[in-house]
């Protein structure tokens, strides 16, 4: 068995290495160790240790999912740096009025944006980025959680 400095440098190393938010049972499938518990303890430690050091970094809980994201300020100074989402110029100015009015139904969306609007969603829904329920003859549009780690949106 690995000991417990092992175990925490490879749950550090899976969330730097993932792309995305990793939920416990995510963590503990991708490292190899086969208690959750231990997985949980381990992350909160992390977070704590990231907390107290004077570094950039830090772990941020989203949903019950950890990742790591840079502290303010330096996410903003920084952030042209990092490659953006692949989402067109038009489906990322729906996808930012969908963030600012939530639960928008589509056809305001259409009458505000215009009939691209409709490509714009499917593109947004293939990406996971938005959600759409069906309301009554529309479909009521809101982000996804996917939109919130991928976005580093706050809880």
């Amino acid at each position: 068995m690995e000991g417990e400095t092992e175990y925490k440098k490879l749950v550090e190393a899976a969330l730097f290495m993932s792309q995305s938010a990793l939920s416990i049972n995510d963590i503990a499938a991708a490292t190899g160790i086969g208690s959750p518990g231990i997985v949980e303890r381990i992350v909160a430690e992390l977070a704590n240790d990231y907390k107290g050091r004077d570094t950039a970094l830090e772990i941020l809980s989203l949903n019950n999912k950890y990742m790591f994201s840079l502290k303010d300020p330096y996410a903003g100074r920084v952030s042209s740096l990092a490659k953006g989402p692949d989402i067109s110029r038009g489906a990322l100015k729906v996808l930012a009025y969908i963030s600012k009015n939530k639960n928008v139904l589509q056809s305001d969306l259409v009458k505000y944006f215009g009939s691209s609007t409709y490509e714009y969603i499917k593109e947004l829904s293939e990406k996971e980025f938005i959600e759409a329920a069906k309301y009554k003859r529309s479909k009521k549009i809101t982000t996804s959680p996917k939109f919130d780690e991928y976005f580093s949106v706050s809880q």
